[in-house]
């Protein structure tokens, strides 16, 4: 894929307040403009099989290693009282056996 994502994926976990293309370009100490990390967030849409084509070698090797299993969940951060969007849709809760207005979470 691309190294950026790296990068880009590190501060995310990293970062503890606002993620921004301007605050991630300030740590690089501008090596890497936020213009540039503006337009990879903005090109190609990633969805679930690209992900999986990313990250399945580096669990193969794991799995090779180590032995072992990867086991993924989903939760939904219930958003009560905002208005649907793009992000915030209703979705099925299997713990509370109704639909839920909120973000889901993989």
């Amino acid at each position: 894929m691309n190294k950026l994502l790296d990068i880009y994926s590190d501060y995310l976990i990293a970062q503890n307040q606002y993620a921004t293309a301007v605050g991630l370009s300030d740590l690089l100490e501008d090596r890497i403009s936020h213009d540039k990390i503006t337009r990879f967030l903005n090109g190609e849409e990633l969805a679930s099989r690209e992900l999986w084509e990313y990250v399945r070698p580096e669990l193969r090797k794991f799995e090779e290693d180590k032995g072992g299993v990867l086991i993924i969940d989903d939760t939904i951060e219930e958003k009560t009282y905002t208005d649907e969007n793009e992000i915030i849709c209703w979705h099925y809760s299997h713990s509370k056996g109704r639909c839920v207005k909120g973000r889901k979470l993989l």
